[in-house]
């Protein structure tokens, strides 16, 4: 067979626009032209794709199968043609973004339907971690960038962090746990109980605890429904503990007499050997245009785990 991808395109759109002239008007050729094609087409094909006995031409049952196959063709030439014009201009074919599990989660769904819209054809892996999983990742090479908070743990040297702002920690527990009773409890107080402590997977790396008795977690919604249980008081990111999914069933106190820093930066990573493609250098800008201004709302926004 003989047909072509012009043959194939001035099918598929008189069938969409309903007629030869407009197909013709759609492609700026004239009618003749586009009759011509679809009668090549039907002749290499070795049937008719029209009825054309009416005053505007009908698919056959034989054109409506085509119609179906002639529109795939098309789409995987499209995809062929954009695929080609990525590679040439050197963006990313595919990306590995690692998140911090507790980042707010409202921000980055936005963040990737952005990416979806705007590069169809990446392929992007997605992964989930504690904080200093993150870096290592990153570090290792099974993620190209990397989205965490950033608290006193060093990150590999061979790592460049970039701040994009700030979150605090809220100190919570459950409404009926002893310390539930105090509005600011002090260091003496909370070490008479639990605490929950968060740390990375391979538990290679952790917070400092501040009571004697204490748990480590590598996940600050599972430390969470542990508060909320009664297992013990946790430090979380304050847009963790203002979630609707929690509010009934955790207090916030004051973290008054806590002496460790409160404050944790959010900020992206990625290996200072790899240069940013075209991707990477739009979602960086993205992220920090996005955290600029709107941080302090994304705290106070409901997340779910």
């Amino acid at each position: 067979m003989n047909w072509s991808l012009y043959q194939l395109e001035a099918f598929v759109l008189s069938v969409k626009y309903g007629s030869f002239s407009a197909a013709a008007r759609k492609l700026g050729r004239a009618q003749s032209r586009i009759s011509t094609a679809i009668g090549h087409l039907e002749d290499d094909l070795g049937f008719e794709l029209f009825d054309r006995s009416a005053r505007l031409p009908v698919l056959t049952p034989c054109g409506e199968d085509m119609f179906i196959e002639a529109q795939a063709v098309l789409q995987q030439c499209q995809r062929l043609e954009s695929r080609a014009m990525t590679l040439s201009t050197g963006q990313e074919i595919s990306l590995t973004v690692a998140m911090d599990e507790a980042v707010p989660i409202n921000a980055f769904e936005s963040l990737f339907e952005q990416v979806s819209i705007k590069f169809p054809l990446l392929k992007l892996t997605i992964i989930n971690g504690s904080q200093d999983d993150i870096g290592l990742w990153v570090d290792e090479g099974k993620a190209d960038m990397g989205i965490l908070f950033h608290s006193r743990n060093e990150l590999p040297e061979s790592l460049e962090f970039m701040s994009i702002g700030q979150f605090k920690q809220s100190l919570i527990v459950s409404v009926n746990h002893p310390l539930a009773q105090f509005s600011a409890p002090k260091i003496k107080e909370l070490n008479q109980h639990r605490q929950l402590v968060i740390r990375d997977r391979m538990g290679d790396k952790q917070a400092k605890a501040l009571a004697a008795n204490h748990w480590y977690i590598d996940s600050y919604y599972y430390m969470t429904a542990l508060v909320i249980r009664g297992v013990g008081w946790a430090l979380v990111p304050e847009h963790i503990a203002n979630s609707e999914w929690y509010s009934d069933d955790i207090v916030t106190l004051s973290t008054e007499h806590i002496p460790s820093p409160l404050l944790v930066e959010i900020g992206v990573v990625n290996r200072r050997d790899q240069a940013y493609g075209p991707v990477m250098e739009w979602i960086f800008l993205e992220i920090e245009s996005m955290f600029k201004n709107k941080v302090n709302n994304y705290s106070n926004k409901s997340e779910s785990p």
